[in-house]
């Protein structure tokens, strides 16, 4: 039986196939970061290329996975994180040094079938970022 992927609830798609997620902590704030904008890039030999742009919610969180489906394939990815227009956002007068203007997060992905959550922990001047769960 074949299974129209475009069909399915989210749920469903989530059993079937992998995903990818992220989510941003503002630890200078203490709290998560809304309204960042974050483009997702797939990376190729020798260019990227744009797959969609998004933005967090209030709980630092987007509202569906970024990528997933048929599109959820194995390679090379690059989410940019638009942090500098954050910060300005919270702080119009830019009181803070504005450090870190896009923070590019370079990452793998080897299975189709797993969960990759990419999260940002970012305050003005720093951020880290792991392989989350």
């Amino acid at each position: 039986m074949k299974i129209n992927y475009n069909q399915l609830n989210i749920w469903d798609k989530i059993i079937i196939m992998g995903f990818l997620t992220t989510h941003v902590l503002d630890t200078s704030n203490g709290r998560p970061a809304s309204n960042v904008q974050i483009e997702l890039q797939k990376v190729l030999e020798s260019k990227t290329i744009h797959i969609i742009k998004v933005s967090t919610n209030e709980d630092g969180r987007c509202s569906e996975p970024i990528l997933e489906g048929e599109n959820f394939v194995v390679g090379t990815y690059e989410l940019n994180f638009y942090i500098g227009e954050y910060f300005k956002s919270i702080d119009p007068d830019m009181r803070i040094n504005n450090f870190l203007g896009i923070v590019p997060v370079r990452f793998n992905i080897s299975s189709s079938e797993e969960h990759y959550h990419v999260p940002l922990l970012v305050s003005p001047f720093s951020y880290s970022t792991y392989r989350g769960s």
